[in-house]
């Protein structure tokens, strides 16, 4: 006799677990993007007063 481990409530878990991995893929994203957005502005200035002189 074989052990099923496809039940409804497996279904749903799975589900529930993809939508939560996703919002966190978006949440490391977005930290990821506004580090290099921050950065990047924090490496402009420089380089504008450098060309300047």
């Amino acid at each position: 006799m074989a052990i099923k481990a496809e039940h409804e409530m497996h279904k749903r878990r799975f589900s529930r677990n993809i939508g939560l991995g996703l919002v966190l893929v978006g949440f490391v994203a977005l930290v990821y993007g506004l580090t290099v957005a921050k950065v990047g502005e924090l490496y402009q200035p420089e380089a504008a007063s450098e060309a300047s002189q």
